[in-house]
């Protein structure tokens, strides 16, 4: 049997294992929430861990919390940060109370547990310390603090993190494996395709650059959504009113957590809203959402272009990573586009669910924000990741296919557009169904049902100066 000690809170004992640094309060939540085995993720945690670290330090500036506690709070919360095995300490199912009121209790525990060795290995290593001396989870860690507003404060400063350190800089870093990919690959010119069907021609460079004016959209975006995720609700506590937090909390909270994260975060404007709602956390991801749909376009384009060898397009290849069959010798599939397609959809998924979430907001709390949390960073995270594998394992890597661009090109019968403004459009169209009946190159046909010279029609019908209007 797990060695166990009793605990206390104030609906009375109950056993927690042994070396657990968390005390009854998390275990009554790992006992009440088997739900899905899934913990909030890990950037959530380092975040929130952080905004105890800074809710201490600015309590310590305001003299609400004394010098010895403060300090014993800051070294335990450096030490969670500084561990590789910090999630160990935070076993709290995903879906529990609406307002992670447990997740914030978790924090409280663990930091309290590790305050009070700090202060007795450090600060009185040679005798028992007083009761009034110890660091209680509610009274020390959650000073000035409510989970209504360290959950909310810790979602948008988890997601800020992810979204400047992480997601745009990746975002940014396929946007130039793009245009440097356009760039080695201008000089070949492929049948450009509308409803899947044959249009007019393009240049390989022109469709990838359009790709990479998607992803310069989707950056503007989200880097639109930075001001408001970095506004911050800590200072609110339970309802919005502030009470039991010092006047100037809010204040020297956010210049303390900007000075420990390097990224400017502010005050709500409105305490009641940023506590009430998740409208911020919903339009972010949002922004992640549009993300999504555009990676999953230039995946399905990657895996159109990629198609065949034989049967398909086959207009460019794919690195091969890996056997594509378990039946069919040879067989290599676009594995890369696939995993970015499945990412994007589950975004897409995530986005629907903290829809939800954010129309439950019931007055002045915001009751699915452990949900609303998980989905948000798990978005980020799958569009980070993603991101980053289509550049360096298909869009760096693709080669291109001459051979079978050319070779349905020049018998595109879509090309006797060009012809559109001399002989009409009925002149063009006729000749355009006999190319396609009699499987001819427009020009051959062009040739024998117009007046017009050979070297003037091969000059208007250059697939490459159709590629461009000047």
């Amino acid at each position: 049997m797990t060695k166990t000690r009793v605990e206390k809170d104030s609906m009375g004992e109950l056993n927690v294992p042994h070396d657990a640094l968390y005390g009854a309060q998390t275990q009554r939540a790992i006992n009440n929430f088997p739900v899905s085995g899934q913990r909030l993720p890990e950037p959530f945690i380092r975040a929130l861990i952080t905004v105890k670290k800074a809710a201490a330090l600015a309590n310590m500036k305001l003299e609400a919390l004394d010098e010895s506690r403060g300090k014993a709070i800051v070294s335990a919360c450096d030490e969670l940060l500084n561990s590789d095995d910090v999630m160990a300490h935070f076993p709290v199912d995903v879906f529990q109370t609406g307002s992670g009121t447990s997740s914030n209790m978790n924090a409280n525990e663990v930091i309290a547990t590790l305050a009070s060795r700090y202060l007795k290995e450090t600060v009185h290593p040679n005798e028992t310390i007083h009761p009034n001396e110890t660091i209680h989870p509610n009274d020390h860690v959650n000073y000035g603090q409510s989970s209504n507003d360290v959950i909310p404060t810790t979602i948008h400063v988890s997601a800020a993190l992810e979204l400047e350190k992480r997601l745009i800089p990746a975002v940014e870093t396929l946007i130039a494996q793009i245009e440097e990919k356009a760039e080695s690959v201008s000089q070949y010119c492929k049948t450009g395709r509308t409803h899947l069907m044959d249009a007019m021609p393009i240049r390989m460079d022109q469709s990838l650059l359009s790709w990479s004016a998607q992803l310069k959209q989707q950056v503007s975006t989200l880097s639109s959504h930075q001001p408001a995720i970095q506004s911050l609700a800590q200072g609110g506590t339970a309802v919005g009113t502030g009470i039991n937090a010092h006047p100037d909390f809010a204040a020297t909270f956010a210049d303390t957590i900007s000075e420990l994260t390097e990224l400017k975060f502010t005050p709500a404007e409105n305490f009641f809203a940023v506590i009430g709602s998740q409208d911020t956390a919903v339009s972010l991801s949002g922004a992640v959402k549009s993300l999504a749909v555009t990676m999953m376009k230039i995946s399905n384009d990657l895996r159109w272009m990629n198609s065949g060898p034989l049967a398909g397009l086959g207009e460019i290849a794919l690195e091969a990573l890996q056997p594509g069959s378990s039946i069919m010798p040879g067989k290599v599939n676009p594995v890369i586009p696939e995993a970015v397609a499945m990412a994007s959809a589950q975004v897409i998924g995530n986005d629907g669910a903290i829809t939800v979430g954010g129309q439950s907001g019931n007055f002045e709390l915001n009751v699915m924000l452990p949900m609303i949390a998980s989905n948000l960073l798990s978005s980020i995270t799958l569009m980070t990741n993603s991101v980053s594998l289509i550049g360096e394992k298909a869009i760096k890597t693709f080669s291109v296919n001459k051979e079978a661009l050319e070779e349905v090109l020049y018998r595109n019968p879509v090309l006797v557009t060009a012809l559109n403004p001399v002989i009409g459009y009925a002149k063009a169209a006729e000749i355009a169904k006999v190319a396609y009946k009699e499987n001819k190159p427009i020009l051959e046909v062009a040739e024998a049902m117009t007046d017009i010279p050979k070297d003037e029609l091969t000059a208007l019908l250059d697939p490459k100066k159709l590629t461009s209007n000047r």
